[in-house]
């Protein structure tokens, strides 16, 4: 693996790296940056086609770790001048350009499946450390896929890559306008469900066992009126505490967790454990 020396801020792949951080999503080259050993090594797994990597002076250990094609391009510079590009307030020794999944509607709701989908459809999550830990939840439940609904942040926002731990490599992330969702989900076959803390019926007492697609809603209002009325129905999370709702997180993860439960009951088996939490 060679290495080549760079010492100037100037270095067209360190701008493209810059510019990749600060606008979330494919770039013109159709690649994103992401930050960390970690995530690296992530990418790595999944099986991601590593455009370039940047690596501080001195952790090239790193870089070796990873055992990266030959063709791999690997860019060395000062701590200093790697620190500048990246996103962070602590910024870690490594990171990289990388090409994202290029994920479709057939990843999500093809014919393929051979069980019942269960999907998230995002409707304005502004946050990207939720959209990245409902994401890590989604993979961590088997769900099928992720849909972004208009004023959805970025997947690929570095804080929402790092809150998913890998997982936006491996789970299929699609975008949408709210008609067109809704059209291919009911053509699929596949239930909506609007997430509400009134009005509902408890998770416990719905079948998320069969084909359904679960919408949460924005952090400080929920779902939109407008698209829980074309849903086909409602669920809640029973809380006996004093607290009016959940984070979106946290409730996305709770009901993934009702709809994995209900499905291992139907096949007779436990909820199986596919993978350590980290």
């Amino acid at each position: 693996m060679s290495i080549r020396i760079v010492q100037s801020k100037q270095n067209a792949r360190l701008k493209e790296l810059r510019r990749a951080l600060a606008s979330p999503g494919r770039n013109e080259n159709g690649l994103a940056g992401i930050e960390g050993p970690n995530l690296l090594a992530e990418a790595v797994r999944a099986g991601l086609h590593i455009a370039c990597v940047f690596v501080a002076q001195g952790s090239e250990r790193l870089v070796e770790a990873l055992r990266l094609s030959e063709r791999v391009e690997v860019l060395a510079m000062p701590r200093e001048l790697l620190d500048a590009a990246l996103s962070t307030e602590t910024p870690q020794p490594l990171a990289a350009l990388v090409e994202p999944p290029d994920w479709t509607w057939a990843h999500v709701v093809g014919d393929r499946k051979e069980s019942a989908p269960l999907i998230v459809v995002l409707a304005g999550l502004q946050d990207p450390g939720n959209l990245g830990t409902i994401v890590r939840s989604a993979e961590a439940f088997g769900a099928d896929g992720v849909v972004c609904l208009p004023g959805t942040v970025s997947a690929w926002n570095p804080k929402a890559v790092r809150a998913s731990a890998g997982s936006v490599f491996r789970v299929p992330v699609v975008c949408a306008n709210e008609r067109d969702a809704l059209d291919l989900l009911r053509e699929a076959g596949v239930r909506i469900l609007a997430t509400t803390a009134q009005g509902a019926q408890p998770a416990e007492l719905i079948a998320l066992d069969e084909p359904v697609a679960l919408v949460i809603g924005n952090e400080g209002n929920g779902v939109p009126v407008d698209l829980a009325t074309k849903a086909d129905g409602a669920v809640t999370i029973p809380c006996p505490g004093a607290v009016e709702s959940l984070n979106a997180a946290v409730a996305a993860s709770v009901l993934l967790y009702e709809a994995a439960r209900q499905r291992a009951a139907k096949s007779g088996g436990p909820l199986e454990r596919r993978g350590g939490s980290r």
